[in-house]
């Protein structure tokens, strides 16, 4: 995505998502829930499926435009839709069932698709990575990610070592060992292998 993509009019709701704005979030379920509920239900999934993965989208949305720089350069309902379809695939093929169809949303005009394509692509692989590392992290031991955690929280070594107990350079050394398993854990995982 180029630069010169002008942001489309439906940032509003993206920025809603951040603000937690109670009325254009309701207009985001008024506009695009029964549409989602429909699409799942003729893809293999039920009305609580379609739900589950209605909120899940949602949020992927929600935690990418947090990391900053996001602009939507598409219609929202359009890249709402690929991130559903996204979604919904990935439980399809956990649960080994029949793959989706491949309907995009209808009224694209010529350039959005693929804008919404790769800003789909890119909330969904941001979404993969943030799980692969919390499921590897729920994996350390407790003690690694109370270090861990307190010092990322943007405390001193020092002060992380005194909450916990420790000596600075045993707080230190620790880390590094921590770090180095969840990288080892997160690397080792077949799921890395598919993070392009």
């Amino acid at each position: 995505m180029t630069s010169a993509t002008p942001v489309h009019p439906d940032q509003r709701y993206i920025d809603a998502l951040l603000a937690n704005d109670h009325a254009l979030i309701r207009e985001i379920y008024e506009q695009y829930s029964t549409e989602t509920l429909h699409w799942v239900r003729r893809n293999s999934g039920t009305a609580d499926d379609a739900r589950d993965v209605f909120q899940e989208s949602l949020l992927a949305i929600t935690q990418r435009a947090r990391k900053g720089g996001f602009q939507l350069t598409c219609p929202f309902g359009a890249y709402f839709f690929l991130i559903v379809r996204g979604k919904w695939l990935n439980e399809l093929r956990r649960r080994r069932k029949n793959p989706v169809t491949n309907e995009l949303p209808a009224g694209l005009i010529e350039g959005e698709e693929r804008n919404a394509l790769e800003l789909a692509e890119d909330t969904l692989l941001a979404d993969r990575r943030e799980r692969l590392f919390q499921e590897k992290f729920q994996q350390l031991s407790e003690r690694c990610r109370q270090l861990l955690k307190l010092s990322w929280a943007g405390d001193k070594m020092e002060v992380v070592a005194q909450q916990m107990g420790i000596t600075y350079a045993y707080a230190r050394k620790k880390k590094s060992e921590c770090i180095a398993a969840l990288i080892k854990s997160i690397k080792g995982s077949d799921a890395f292998n598919h993070l392009a």
